[in-house]
């Protein structure tokens, strides 16, 4: 394990820290690759290097999936965590981050085969590995057993990796908390972008209601981007539909504002110069991650998969909702909206984003793939005794509640705050109110 120190602002002690880990944990004298994680130390709670080493930890599991812990995005949830005692640890999942990262340009010159044989190691049940494998290093030499064991906090995806954790190694768990994280126990994401639908529908409509106009501006941006092949600043074709993808934005706090801000932006493009400008579309291809983490389109769907192949869900399920699908909509009255999409992925993504048209054939092997292994035990979560405690939003776009609620009911040991007053970002826009509210519940007071 390789470790650099320094000191932040505001008594914060920061290691980072590299381990070498088995890519296939099936062979672990095989391939390696390189896990980072950061640990965050309150030094006022451990102004020694023994006090440090007392302090017990909380791993966080970042969403995606395919995103990375940047330092700067988890010092406001840190300072809340630390205050109840804990040091923490930010982990850059498998192949994000600092974590031997995956891209087109660094597997230039690889076989198609042999990136699809790498990218079959990147799904939640070899990350709770790695996880059990740092574990060992950082805590494992501990004679006290409970002294062994660390807590969980899984955000999103994150989440979905916690029940993973849970499935096979809950013996490294000492308390588990979730936030927008209690996936959909199925084994195919067709169901889960089914139930998603009503929700992203009901999100357009209150975009709508809110920005009457916007309904005439969507469709002239529709129109132009039909008419004309615009390209973004780094290569990447900006079609109808990938505008449409801009609604992913709506399941977070302040998204449908920030939809309409570009809307108005290209309406108001369209109207001085009749092309878009440099400004917006460097906007755009900013907010459309894709590029940058590849791993969020061409595993977004797997994510779900046991014993099963994805074959694009979202596009099918999408394919019965002619409101999303500009080619349905574009000769419709010119008063009807032409919703935007939600977090989904689609197969013409790996042709439009300029970083994914190296890993098509990559992303359409990973699509039919069908031997995916379990990620859950569903008789071991509902045998459950480590403690969980689940942030759970009535609204989220992401995560179906109606689903979720079926998950709950078979996790043993599980407490759930409930709220309509959050939505899927909601620990990073009020992590005070969220991990207080869960800190508190997990402490199963009874009034």
């Amino acid at each position: 394990m390789d470790q650099e120190t320094y000191t932040l602002t505001g008594a914060i002690k920061v290691v980072e820290r590299f381990f070498t880990l088995p890519l296939d944990y099936s062979d672990p004298q095989g391939k390696k690759i390189r896990v980072f994680a950061r640990n965050l130390i309150p030094t006022q709670k451990a102004k020694t290097e023994e006090e440090q080493n007392k302090l017990p930890y909380m791993l966080y599991l970042q969403g995606g999936p395919g995103f990375e812990c940047e330092l700067e995005g988890i010092l406001q949830i840190s300072s809340v965590i630390h205050e109840q005692g804990y040091q923490t640890l930010w982990l850059d999942s498998r192949g994000t981050g600092l974590s031997t990262p995956f891209s087109a340009e660094l597997v230039e010159g690889l076989a198609d085969s042999e990136v699809f044989e790498y990218l079959k190691h990147f799904r939640a049940d070899n990350i709770v590995r790695d996880c059990e494998a740092i574990r060992e290093i950082l805590i494992g030499h501990n004679t006290d057993i409970e002294a062994r064991k660390w807590t969980i906090l899984g955000q999103s995806f994150g989440g979905f990796c916690a029940l993973t954790y849970l499935s096979f190694f809950s013996k490294g768990l000492k308390e588990v908390f979730l936030t927008a994280g209690l996936t959909p126990l199925v084994d195919h994401p067709e169901p889960v972008f089914e139930c998603l639908m009503k929700k992203v529908i009901e999100r357009n409509k209150v975009y709508y209601q809110k920005y009457p106009l916007d309904v005439q501006r969507v469709r002239t941006i529709l129109q132009h981007l039909e008419a004309n092949q615009v390209l973004l600043p780094n290569g990447g074709t900006l079609s109808p539909s990938r505008w449409l993808q801009l609604g992913i934005d709506f399941g977070m706090h302040g998204g449908i504002d920030r939809v309409h801000q570009l809307v108005l932006r290209a309406a108001n493009d369209l109207e001085l110069f009749k092309k878009l400008s440099y400004r917006l579309l460097h906007k755009i291809e900013a907010k459309q991650e894709c590029d940058s983490n590849p791993f969020y389109a061409i595993l977004h769907e797997v994510i779900y998969c046991q014993g099963k192949a994805a074959n694009w869900a979202c596009s099918r399920v999408l394919s019965k909702y002619p409101q999303f699908l500009w080619a349905s909509m574009k000769d419709q009255a010119a008063d009807c909206p032409v919703y935007f999409t939600g977090e989904m992925v689609f197969p013409e993504m790996l042709d439009e984003f300029s970083n994914l048209k190296a890993l098509k054939n990559v992303g359409n092997m990973i699509a039919t793939y069908d031997s995916w292994p379990p990620l859950y035990d569903i008789g071991k979560l509902e045998q459950n005794t480590v403690k969980v405690t689940s942030a759970t939003y009535f609204d989220d776009m992401y995560v179906d509640f109606e689903r979720a609620q079926e998950t709950a009911v078979k996790i043993g040991n599980i407490e759930q705050y409930i709220s309509n007053q959050h939505m899927h970002s909601a620990i990073r826009k009020d992590p005070s109110t969220v991990l207080a509210t869960l800190f508190k519940i997990s402490k199963r007071e009874k009034d």
